[in-house]
């Protein structure tokens, strides 16, 4: 596997042992959230992040010199990565109540397409072969959409809302980046998910959501959204990227479009129709080729987007 950062650093096998648990967690994270239907959906996002925040407070106490160190812009890039992460969670999981798993999960991985929509704002060019990935995923989003439509106008919102939401993971995506040139992975989430809980209460406390009160299996769902999705799936990906080459990362989480879809069919009984997944096999053939394309335009980054 030429992506690999060096065969010695990682067995193959293992390699790809994690990055099956990676990508099944990922998948998981759509059908938990929506079997969790005593949930509101802002109160998920809550607690997903609240006690994914609360899981980080001994390592960033490990690192509380490097944090008492962080100038003000390194806080306020953290700051704005959480706000931006709270409005991604919000709309995404508000979407999963609206429009299938397998359509909510699409939509929002097109956040690969929006950096690069925004990054071509800010002056950056891009390839052709971009541009054509662009193409064939905007033509998924049509397919889905038109496919939805066709089904109710409830599932078309949701499918907006999950377009928002991937256009919030962008920017969050963005800032992140920023921040992290000179943190410390430990350092920058301990602030932005922190940051990410304290604006998601705020929205549920004015909202009047009910966080609590929710029966066993409700908690159990929660519980499981924050191990499963929160820490696991991000972790496992953290991990790869010592040994694996961003774009391996960018391309095996496209994995979570179909992973989700058929998870969704299993444990929710949701099948899209046939002509649902043209539409996410498109969306998963343009991210892929914008993906490629990007590792060529420019160096690999750190980052690799996570939901």
């Amino acid at each position: 596997m030429s992506d690999l950062r060096s065969a010695t650093q990682a067995p193959i096998a293992t390699t790809f042992a994690l990055a099956t648990v990676g990508v099944v967690a990922v998948s998981l994270s759509g059908p938990l959230m929506a079997a969790a239907t005593a949930v509101p959906a802002l109160a998920m996002a809550f607690w997903r992040s609240g006690l994914g925040a609360a899981a980080l407070i001994g390592p960033a106490i490990a690192r509380k010199d490097e944090l008492q160190r962080l100038g003000r812009h390194q806080v306020k890039q953290s700051c704005s990565a959480g706000v931006m992460l709270a409005a991604h969670f919000a709309t995404w999981v508000s979407s999963l109540t609206y429009t299938s798993v397998a359509s909510a999960t699409a939509l929002v991985c097109l956040q690969v397409a929006w950096v690069v929509l925004f990054a071509r704002l800010g002056g950056k060019r891009s390839s052709a072969q971009v541009w054509a990935g662009l193409a064939v995923a905007l033509a998924g989003v049509l397919v889905v959409s038109g496919v939805d439509f066709a089904i109710s106008n409830r599932a078309l919102v949701g499918d907006g809302l999950a377009l928002l939401g991937g256009i919030f993971a962008a920017v969050y995506t963005i800032a992140g980046g920023k921040a992290r040139q000179d943190m410390s992975t430990t350092a920058y989430t301990s602030i932005c998910y922190s940051t990410c809980a304290l604006v998601l209460l705020g929205g549920a406390v004015i909202g009047g959501v009910q966080l609590w009160g929710y029966d066993a299996e409700s908690w159990l769902l929660i519980i499981a959204v924050t191990v499963v999705a929160q820490l696991l799936g991000h972790s496992v990906f953290n991990h790869l990227l010592a040994t694996v080459s961003p774009t391996v990362v960018s391309l095996t989480l496209l994995l979570e479009v179909p992973g989700a879809a058929l998870l969704a069919g299993v444990l929710l009984d949701q099948a899209p129709p046939l002509a649902a997944y043209v539409g996410l096999t498109l969306i998963c053939t343009g991210l892929a080729l914008v993906v490629r394309a990007r590792s060529r335009d420019a160096d690999d980054s750190r980052e690799a987007p996570f939901d």
